[in-house]
């Protein structure tokens, strides 16, 4: 073996390796995600800057691809939440970790750099793939009884949730389903468009039958309108305005869980108008968010133009809560008010929410161009992300958010190779 071969198959090896262990961390403990994470940072950059400052030459394709509109947006968004650090009103631990905490949004243009071909990406999805698979059954394991040592969760026995919360686990296993639905196709093995597809069904059936996150529901059913009215002809797509209330209303006769939550959330709505100015800390879930909700959008009328700067929620939170009650219940740092588009609007102010939204803009952009498959996986898992972050921070908060970010780097990497393949392919036919 020469010495350039030895080379090029270590650096095949090494960055390969990388990818797959990030792939299969995310929804896992928190502590493998996050060396997975910092491996990534530390090795994936050098992987990628080695080839440039050495003077041996690769016998592999280094040419990088990268969706240039997310770069732009992911760029553009940690420069605007490094700059508010000026005027924060935060301490400088809380503003500095919170702006290290939108840093999980480089994952998004690091693995399509370090994925070079269909069947590297291909497997690196598998790979994703198999580790939220794992996650499911071992959540269909404690549903059913067994012994599952692994599980940290806090909920494990009465939720069922393995190392998050169901809250995290519904989501995530939501946009497996969707990801094997889509992609069923693409699975590698003589077997794998049917494991995909089983896949697919298990992680359905435990989200909408075993998971008890609303969120997760609310996910798992506007992914399947998605898959059900790209499934019509083109004259028929306007069904994906009644699909999701048609879905809704089935589960809710069929499914006990989603029935409960929908109670649950009707009765927690009402109780919270009822007690409207009461301490709702102790209170229900939906009464906690509301509650949020309406002190997020006080403070950003304050400072509209803005914000109070990255990491401020807590001290704007806590601020408007002493204003009316000095007793009142104060929260911790780095918290939010489970709702992504308020958070950006309390640090950033309305240019925050037009900045996320143009975040989600540019990454929809990304997603066209490729084949049907890859176009519709990566914009369910990007329709997910929006339609959780109307009720969660996903891109804030730790582990859903790194699931995301993976989530979407290895979808913009599908479709940037598929683009540019289906572009080669059209340039030598002409």
């Amino acid at each position: 073996m020469t010495e350039t071969s030895w080379k090029t198959k270590k650096y095949l090896s090494s960055r390969l390796l990388l990818v797959y262990s990030v792939a299969a961390s995310v929804g896992l403990a928190m502590a493998l995600v996050s060396i997975a994470k910092l491996a990534l940072f530390v090795f994936g950059l050098a992987i990628l800057i080695w080839p440039h400052v050495t003077s041996s030459k690769l016998t592999h394709q280094t040419r990088l691809t990268l969706p240039l509109n997310t770069a732009r947006a992911v760029l553009g968004v940690l420069l605007v939440f490094t700059l508010s650090l000026f005027w924060t009103t935060a301490e400088t631990a809380e503003s500095v970790g919170s702006v290290a905490k939108y840093g999980k949004l480089l994952t998004i243009l690091i693995l399509p750099m370090l994925l070079r071909s269909k069947q590297e990406i291909v497997n690196a999805i598998a790979v994703f793939v198999l580790g939220q698979f794992f996650l499911v059954l071992s959540s269909w394991m404690l549903f059913a009884g067994l012994p599952v040592p692994w599980a940290t969760s806090r909920t494990a026995s009465t939720e069922y949730a393995v190392f998050s919360t169901y809250l995290d686990q519904s989501i995530m296993s939501a946009v497996t389903a969707a990801t094997c639905w889509h992609l069923r196709d693409s699975a590698p093995g003589r077997f794998g468009k049917l494991m995909a597809l089983v896949i697919a069904v298990i992680c359905v059936v435990n989200v909408l039958f075993v998971m008890s996150g609303r969120t997760g529901h609310l996910v798992m059913i506007v992914l399947l309108s998605l898959a059900l009215t790209w499934q019509l002809k083109p004259r028929y797509r306007w069904a994906v305005l009644i699909l999701p209330l048609l879905l809704l209303g089935t589960l809710s006769v069929v499914s006990p869980k989603v029935q409960k939550r929908l109670n649950m959330a009707k009765s927690e709505v009402q109780q919270f108008s009822i007690k409207e100015g009461a301490n709702v800390m102790t209170g229900s879930s939906s009464g906690i968010r509301l509650h949020f909700w309406i002190r997020a959008v006080q403070s950003i009328s304050e400072s509209p133009v803005l914000g109070s700067g990255v990491g401020s929620w807590s001290n704007e939170y806590n601020r408007l809560e002493t204003q009316q009650n000095p007793a009142s219940f104060k929260i911790g740092e780095r918290g939010n008010p489970h709702q992504e588009y308020l958070l950006w609007g309390v640090q950033l102010g309305i240019p925050g929410v037009l900045l996320l939204l143009t975040f989600l803009a540019a990454v929809f952009r990304d997603t066209l161009g490729a084949d049907q498959a890859s176009t519709r996986a990566a914009q369910s898992v990007l329709a997910a992300l929006a339609v959780a972050c109307f009720f969660n921070s996903p891109i804030y908060d730790a582990l859903i958010g790194d699931f995301f970010c993976v989530a979407l780097g290895l979808m913009l990497a599908l479709v940037m190779h598929t683009s540019t393949s289906a572009s080669g392919a059209r340039a030598n036919q002409t």
